[in-house]
């Protein structure tokens, strides 16, 4: 049995984005299923950017997901050197005998073409099914330009070249690419070569239906890394776009999906881009960590924000958040109004107070009560007293406290609220409501 050995040959375009990721997985995801190796090259002919750098996010991208690559970039091999702007020996070699067999001829610009043989052509692809391009018609398929007039080679010349001298056995990508592969099996016909296996995955389409394109919300990997994503929640989600386990499972470790991924059981359909799906599932990962696990890695984010982390009440407000965020990121938000003495308030929260005549009234005896107090811990309980003194419901103040207190319409318990707060500030963010709301 041939071995198997897949690739992801991304070009250094400065960042990640979900359609690269995704290709990336699945070809990572069926190597390792079938004890195969990865290889990760790099498309760099036409960049005029600097590459190092550029790629640098890619790469960088692909490890915070846990895609790691048995050979190419900084790893070697022995199908090297694995960046196209060193390989141009090996496309001349190939090159050559399509000259010596006459498959090639110049064009008086100087630009080189492929002359396809006029037959059909059929592709049997692994997720697609057949395919077959008539090439009788040289005005509707003209033959396909492999070399420019300054010498260098085009994409569908020297990704052929690649597949072969790296004995790739099996192509997994977009289905952008599916027409292409046709001209591409004439390719290896002519080189007299066996072709791998095509699978061409699904487009993946935003919240409006069209083609994800690169300037898409949620189109970048290196958004959900800012965002605070868990890496094993973002390469999970990024599997389940296109590909079904035909069970109802959802969540995967990276070793379930490798057990489960099947070729067959990718999606023929497009895939929908959902962000609200992947912060459910990043937050059914973050519920999974510890309360060290998750303090740990929302300090980051914390400290970039400017919170005090050594406040003695910063360890219980994060904990305390745990449940009520989506990611890491989320976590400032939710907390910030207890360490800041400046406030905002939520629009939509004011105005569904504001919408009861009597908070005001309400409002201004509890903080009447409250500075009379005597036993800060029955401070919660005041609440419920002061509203049934002024004939309302405990219900009917608890929600503007809160919103009073935290400028939020939910989040931390009330009570936690309260006692993080203590006694003089809760009386001062009630004064302070009262007066920007008068």
């Amino acid at each position: 049995m041939t071995p198997v050995r897949t690739r992801f040959a991304p070009s250094p375009t400065g960042y990640l984005h979900l359609g690269g990721a995704r290709t990336a997985l699945f070809n990572w995801l069926f190597a390792r299923q079938h004890g195969g190796t990865f290889v990760l090259r790099v498309e760099d002919t036409d960049d005029k950017r600097n590459k190092e750098e550029a790629f640098a996010a890619i790469y960088e991208g692909m490890q915070w997901m846990g895609i790691d690559w048995d050979e190419g970039f900084e790893k070697g091999g022995d199908f090297g050197p694995y960046n196209q702007s060193e390989r141009h020996d090996l496309y001349l070699k190939w090159f050559e005998k399509l000259e010596a067999d006459g498959r090639v001829y110049q064009e008086d610009d100087g630009a080189w073409r492929f002359r396809f043989e006029r037959k059909e052509v059929t592709l049997t692809d692994l997720v697609c099914g057949e395919i077959t391009i008539d090439y009788k018609n040289e005005e509707i398929n003209p033959d396909m330009t492999v070399r420019r007039p300054d010498g260098s080679f085009t994409f569908h010349f020297v990704n052929v070249v690649d597949d072969l001298e790296m004995q790739i056995s099996h192509v997994i990508r977009g289905e952008d690419h599916l027409m292409n592969t046709p001209k591409h099996l004439q390719l290896y016909e002519a080189f007299g070569v066996e072709p791998p296996q095509f699978a061409h995955i699904p487009l993946i389409l935003n919240d409006s239906g069209k083609k994800m394109s690169k300037r898409d919300e949620g189109a970048a990997v290196k958004d959900y890394q800012e965002l605070g994503f868990v890496p094993e929640a973002m390469t999970n989600f990024v599997a389940l776009l296109g590909w079904n386990p035909k069970t109802e499972q959802e969540i995967f470790t990276a070793e379930e999906l490798i057990a489960a991924f099947n070729l067959s059981h990718i999606n023929r359909a497009p895939a929908r881009f959902d962000l609200k799906k992947a912060l459910w599932m990043n937050q059914q990962y973050t519920l999974e960590l510890s309360a060290d696990e998750f303090y740990e890695s929302a300090s980051p984010y914390l400290e970039a924000a400017g919170l005090p982390m050594s406040h003695p009440n910063m360890r219980a407000a994060v904990e305390a958040v745990q449940e009520k965020v989506n990611c890491f990121d989320d976590v400032e938000g939710a907390i910030s109004f207890l360490f800041e003495d400046d406030i905002s308030y939520d629009d939509e929260a004011v105005t569904k107070v504001m919408k009861n005549e009597n908070v005001p009234a309400l409002l201004a005896a509890l903080k009447e009560d409250w500075t009379n107090l005597e036993n800060w811990e029955e401070a919660k309980d005041q609440i419920g007293i002061t509203a049934k003194a002024a004939g309302s419901k405990p219900g009917q103040l608890m929600f503007p406290t809160r919103v009073a207190l935290s400028g939020l319409g939910g989040g931390i318990d009330l009570g936690l609220i309260i006692h993080l707060m203590g006694q003089e500030n809760c009386v001062n963010r009630l004064e302070h409501f009262l007066t920007v709301q008068a």
